[in-house]
């Protein structure tokens, strides 16, 4: 595919939809952790990330809608790990899955251009249908990240509310004007989405292990939301009902060691994903799938 070509690709947000729709809301992390390679009998080595990435490709890359490489699992083996990365990112998009690369990257400058240009640009070897990234330099710091989403058709999801009890901190906090600073986000966000149909390029992550109410209507983002913490986490699929109310057709439920625990086997893997998209059908009030 060229550069000119990509530019022409359908909108992020359409591919999206037309993902969950068709294969059901579920993404997918692969995290390969060394306590999820030691229980797959794999070496904690680049060999043992190579089979854990592929495998997981392998078993889930024709049938779910999203697949979530963890950055930090594949660079912690240095240029090796990082070959793994580019290898799951490619195989995974050519068997049809979406990819998101988990990496919260967020800089200022000719840096953050630079993380952009590694993530979105298709002449890089990373090159992916969408990247996590941390607005904690400020919203606009993130523009060139945007600007090649909407250029290259890709997504890219912002930090909002975090489910770790260290986030609340900041995105908490009550900006001037009385706004939150997560809050605040996700508004600049769905500015920036604007009327997109049938969502815009810029998603949220808010982890579905929240217990506290989030200080935005999600219905006006007009993107994703990613919601990381499901399963071993702790999020349950009936409780994202409850804390996404009326966006649930945008949400995004995201596991990783509750389907991944299941492996090495890609017919079990398989099988485990293919029950985990039941159970979001049903909590999110999809159709139920064709027979």
């Amino acid at each position: 595919m060229t550069e000119t070509e990509t530019e022409s690709a359908e909108p992020f947000g359409a591919r999206l939809r037309k993902a969950l729709d068709t294969r059901g809301p579920l993404c997918v992390g692969v995290d390969p952790h060394p306590a999820l390679l030691g229980a797959w009998s794999l070496p904690d080595s680049v060999a043992g990330l190579e089979r854990f990435a592929l495998t997981a490709v392998e078993a889930l890359a024709e049938r779910v809608a999203v697949l979530k490489p963890q950055s930090s699992f594949f660079e912690r083996f240095g240029s090796a790990g990082i070959a793994v990365l580019e290898r799951t990112i490619a195989e995974a998009r050519a068997a049809g899955a979406l990819v998101i690369v988990d990496a919260k990257r967020g800089d200022i400058g000719s840096t953050v251009e630079a993380y952009a240009d590694a993530y979105l640009s298709p002449s890089s070897s990373l090159f992916t249908d969408a990247v996590t990234v941390s607005p904690y330099l400020g919203f606009g710091s993130l523009e060139p990240f945007f600007e090649r989403a909407e250029r290259y058709g890709c997504g890219v999801f912002v930090l909002a509310f975090t489910s770790n009890p260290e986030g609340a901190a900041v995105q908490r906090a009550v900006a001037e004007g009385g706004e939150t600073v997560g809050a605040s986000i996700l508004a600049q966000a769905a500015a920036r989405n604007g009327e997109a149909v049938p969502m815009g390029p810029i998603g949220a992550v808010v982890g579905a292990t929240l217990t506290d109410p989030i200080p935005f209507d999600l219905a006006t983002l007009n993107g994703a939301v990613l919601a990381p913490g499901l399963g071993a986490q702790g999020g349950t699929p009936e409780g994202l009902r409850g804390l996404f109310g009326a966006t649930t057709a945008n949400v995004l439920p995201s596991m990783s060691r509750e389907v991944l625990r299941h492996g090495p086997d890609a017919a079990v893997l398989r099988r485990a994903a293919r029950r985990a998209v039941e159970e979001f059908r049903t909590a999110l009030g999809y159709p139920a799938a064709a027979s």
